[in-house]
């Protein structure tokens, strides 16, 4: 419950956190912690819930003019974990996906978003490792069933740098460019808000459509994916 408690915290004010990141670890390690997390989120099927899009954006205010934090030090090794992350995933859905699901022990991987991923690998193929970088909980798993569906692992490489480098990329540079706007300043806690709810609208509506659309598309993931 302390690790629960621990990312509420943080998912409510990142601000402080780096914060105290900066003065307890100093200028070189207060990346590791946001490396880890960036890593972890997009990294392992299991954890599906952490704040990388909040945090990326707060990191960026950190970054601008005597923030404590180096603008391309933090690009830099951020777009590391996320690619790395991506790819941890990748292999780990490979090799142990089918046992994993039909585990049933990991219970954010449930029948409606195994079905809603499905539905981004049915709509835009492969891209799809691009485009769900920027849908919470999504990107988690998309990396995860493609490489359940053994998509070729060169063509997932070069879809995972393109995602990873424009996620962090756009978060980080609007809280480089925009963090320090008086409002944005003095009403952080409803800007933090804003962005997860802003990330979710996407979900959400997909989430409609495909309770009252029209149906399934009838292709699956396997038909965009090719062996080594």
């Amino acid at each position: 419950m302390e690790v629960v408690q621990f990312f509420l915290d943080l998912l409510k004010d990142p601000r402080e956190f780096i914060a105290n990141w900066i003065v307890s670890l100093g200028p070189v390690w207060v990346y590791t912690p946001l490396f880890v997390i960036i890593f972890v989120e997009t990294g392992l099927v299991f954890v599906p819930f952490l704040p990388g899009d909040s945090l990326l954006f707060t990191a960026g205010i950190f970054a601008a003019d005597g923030g404590g934090l180096n603008i391309w030090a933090l690009l830099i090794l951020m777009w590391i974990a996320a690619i790395l992350g991506n790819t941890s995933n990748y292999w780990i859905g490979r090799g142990f996906g089918h046992a994993i699901i039909d585990s049933g022990r990991v219970k954010s991987l449930t029948p409606e978003r195994i079905k809603k991923t499905q539905g981004f690998f049915d709509t835009y193929g492969a891209l799809a490792i691009v485009v769900t970088r920027f849908f919470p909980i999504i990107r988690t798993f998309a990396p995860f069933f493609a490489g359940v569906a053994h998509m070729s692992f060169g063509k997932f490489t070069i879809y995972n740098v393109i995602g990873g480098v424009s996620w962090v990329t756009i978060f980080v540079l609007l809280g480089y460019f925009f963090g320090g706007i008086p409002f944005v300043q003095d009403n952080f806690e409803l800007v933090i808000i804003a962005i997860i709810v802003v990330s979710f609208i996407p979900a959400v509506a997909g989430a409609f459509k495909a309770k009252f659309g029209s149906g399934d598309t009838g292709k699956s993931i396997e038909g965009d994916s090719t062996e080594d």
